[in-house]
């Protein structure tokens, strides 16, 4: 199977300010998400602004973003439950209601920086048996070690299916540090048959990406994760993310996975959006 490249475009956290070709309204995620699907992308990871660039979980700032994008390329969808740590999590579990092919979720709550990131364990349950129901692919995104115990938990339960897929964080601050070992010890510890990216923060973006590709994992790409696309120099858009990470993936001789195969490999439900 191929590579599977995500693209993230936007995130919760950074604004124009902090580089200003980080795209925000519903067109310029739209474009920046079309742009990284003509370079190979074939999932895009959804975070929502608002007028004022701040995070939201608005259905229809959430649906006019989806079918913009639905217009422009068949990339797969995952919408973004986590959305900002002020939105409350009742806003933020209404966006699977849209019915995205995948959406993330979060299994516990945490330190984030300088505020928290509150993911109560039975608002989480009742959050992974409504994906369930509804045929929206969790994407189980682990920030620390104890997080992956709570998703096999889940697993347990009843409330995922397989294959899981995980998302492995490293680099933010309340979280795993972004560093060789710990990648090592979380991709030693998943489940057996588990799909698996890594999504490493800033400076760590390149090392820890290639380092998750030679293990055979997935990789993503875009703003969200890293302003810069090298020492003190700001990334001019997310495309320039996505080549790097490609790049990556063709000079270790790896294939790259297209849209349809995603969609095989993570088992996702027969449907446009």
């Amino acid at each position: 199977m191929g590579v599977v490249i995500t693209v993230a475009p936007t995130g919760p956290i950074a604004t124009k300010a902090d580089n200003p070709h980080l795209p925000t309204s519903p067109e310029e995620i739209a474009e920046a998400v079309t742009d990284a699907y003509r370079a190979g992308a074939s999932v895009a990871h959804i975070h929502l602004r608002d007028e004022h660039q701040r995070p939201t979980a608005d259905l229809e700032t959430a649906r006019r973003t989806m079918d913009l994008i639905a217009e422009r390329s068949p990339i797969l969808l995952q919408l973004s439950t986590g959305v900002g740590l002020s939105v409350p999590f009742e806003e933020r579990e209404r966006l699977v209601e849209l019915r995205p092919r995948m959406a993330t979720l979060n299994p516990c709550s945490m330190s984030f920086g300088d505020g928290e990131f509150r993911n109560p364990p039975d608002k989480v349950r009742r959050l992974a048996a409504r994906m369930r129901e509804l045929g929206v692919k969790p994407e189980l995104e682990i920030y620390d070690t104890g997080h992956l115990e709570a998703c096999l938990r889940l697993w347990k339960e009843g409330l995922l299916a397989e294959p899981m897929q995980f998302s492995l964080v490293l680099g933010v601050r309340g979280g795993m540090a972004a560093t060789a070992d710990n990648l090592l010890t979380m991709v030693r510890r998943l489940p057996p048959g588990a799909v698996w990216q890594v999504i490493a923060i800033g400076r760590h973006n390149l090392p820890l990406t290639a380092m998750g590709l030679a293990l055979g994992g997935n990789a993503r790409a875009g703003l969200e994760d890293t302003l810069h696309l090298r020492k003190n120099e700001l990334a001019p858009g997310n495309r320039s993310l996505v080549d790097r990470a490609i790049a990556l993936v063709r000079d270790l001789d790896l294939p790259l996975a297209g849209v349809e195969e995603t969609g095989q490999l993570l088992d996702l439900p027969d449907r446009r959006t």
